[in-house]
């Protein structure tokens, strides 16, 4: 706890100063051009990975990276997104998941949760992922919890285009929808294709998206 005390006090007294415009301008008011959900792993801080200032991310954090589907008893989460997406009008979305997942290599390799039972709730909701990536071959474990995040990161996409406002915000062409892979080791990025349905390179597309818009049905 010293060191966490000790990083606040030289921020007090060494970074503050050189951005006090900045928290000044921040004070009243807050204008995030993207929401941000990642994992709560400590490894993974999305404003250091995209070297955002304070005020860029709107950021939500938990384990797996998960977004519920919208249901008639919304959690925090959910009104997290609400509000990101009606109230601050966000104009991209960013589910990211990353390599290591301690959330995702639980589900992938079946471990026994029952000494964390609000854990093992809470994963219920990465179900869909689970499935899918149990029906696929796997060379071995490492490769399994690989692709367990990837259908992860598509599952939580096509959770949360089941929230009013973010089907609202697709359908009037205001948000896009992003779906991240960060690897740990190598500071690298893959990014869903949502044209492709495959993860590339984000440096080297990146103009990459999985969603801007609802595709329409018309009878």
């Amino acid at each position: 706890m010293k060191d966490i005390i000790d990083g606040f006090l030289k921020f007090q007294r060494n970074v503050f100063p050189q951005r006090a415009k900045l928290f000044k301008d921040l004070a009243t008011q807050q204008s995030p051009r993207a929401l941000f959900i990642s994992c709560s792993d400590s490894r993974l801080v999305p404003e250091l990975v995209t070297q955002r200032e304070p005020g860029d991310l709107f950021v939500i954090r938990n384990a797996g990276n998960i977004v519920p589907s919208y249901g008639p008893e919304p959690g925090g989460v959910s009104a997290s997104v609400e509000y990101a997406v009606a109230a601050l009008q966000v104009a991209d979305i960013v589910i990211c998941g990353h390599s290591d997942c301690g959330a995702m290599t639980a589900i992938s390799t079946c471990k026994c949760l029952d000494h964390m039972p609000a854990v093992a709730s809470w994963l219920r909701y990465a179900d869909s992922a689970r499935v899918v990536n149990e029906a696929h071959h796997h060379e071995d474990g490492h490769s399994k919890v690989r692709a367990m995040v990837r259908e992860n990161v598509i599952a939580q996409l096509a959770n949360i285009q089941t929230h009013p406002s973010v089907r609202l915000a697709l359908d009037e062409g205001r948000v896009t929808l992003h779906g991240w892979i960060y690897d740990i080791e190598s500071g690298r990025i893959d990014a869903f294709d949502g044209s492709t349905g495959d993860f590339v390179s984000l440096a080297d597309n990146p103009q990459v998206h999985a969603i801007s818009h609802p595709t329409k049905h018309i009878a």
